[in-house]
């Protein structure tokens, strides 16, 4: 199985092992992380396992390559597909005085900007999983982009976001340029998943030189108490 048909239980395998919650059977990150989770298999067994991480407010999110049937213990929140994309995206002109590397520092800026944009799950400590980069103007943080998920030789790109105000100027292409960037630089191949009705995400993720390498499930769960 190629490592990005199971994402999150091949990165928590791999590269980001040390941040894996569970076991043989089911894992997830820590939740103040991102509510990501991944089991070997749709088995009770597995649903089981994983149930048993959860606790009644949390829920998971799967990458999973074909649609999951949850047993009656847990409640399906949504379930939609997303398109996988891979790929270096293409080189922007851009001042890179502009672009800088995020801290703990603007953690609530990111969270405000992700709240404000819904580019997906973001929390208090989504930024310890990779470097994110932004822009800001006039003090604020307008934009963002940084890495998430890290299946062996592969690193995900995430959050990228333009404050509604600041859109049109090419700040996203800067940003999931430099992201990708610096994932080359080490070697690694930037990927990224969009919903697959976004269809203006997609069609910028293409002209910056991405491609859809396949189709996933995207499925979010909470416990059934």
């Amino acid at each position: 199985m190629h490592p990005l048909d199971h994402p999150v239980w091949n990165a928590l395998a791999t590269r980001q092992k040390d941040l894996a919650e569970g076991g043989a059977l089911a894992r997830r990150y820590p939740p103040a992380m991102v509510p990501f989770a991944a089991m070997t298999d749709a088995s009770p067994e597995s649903f089981a396992a994983l149930r048993a991480l959860m606790s009644p407010s949390d829920i998971a999110v799967f990458f999973t390559t074909e649609p999951l049937t949850p047993p009656d213990e847990f409640k399906l929140l949504m379930a939609k597909t997303g398109e996988q994309m891979i790929g270096t995206p293409a080189a922007v002109p851009a001042d890179t005085a502009d672009i800088v590397t995020l801290s703990a520092d603007d953690v609530a800026a990111m969270m405000e900007l992700t709240k404000l944009t819904n580019p997906g799950p973001f929390a208090a400590r989504t930024r310890e999983l990779g470097t994110f980069l932004g822009i800001k103007r006039e003090g604020r943080l307008v934009a963002m982009a940084g890495e998430r998920v890290k299946p062996a030789e592969y690193t995900e790109i995430t959050s990228v976001c333009v404050h509604p105000d600041c859109r049109g100027r090419g700040y996203a292409q800067m940003l999931l340029g430099a992201v990708a960037r610096q994932i080359v630089a080490r070697g690694e191949i930037p990927y990224l998943h969009v919903f697959s009705d976004n269809h203006s995400a997609i069609a910028l993720y293409l002209r910056q030189g991405m491609e859809i390498r396949r189709r996933m499930h995207i499925t979010v769960l909470g416990r059934a108490d």
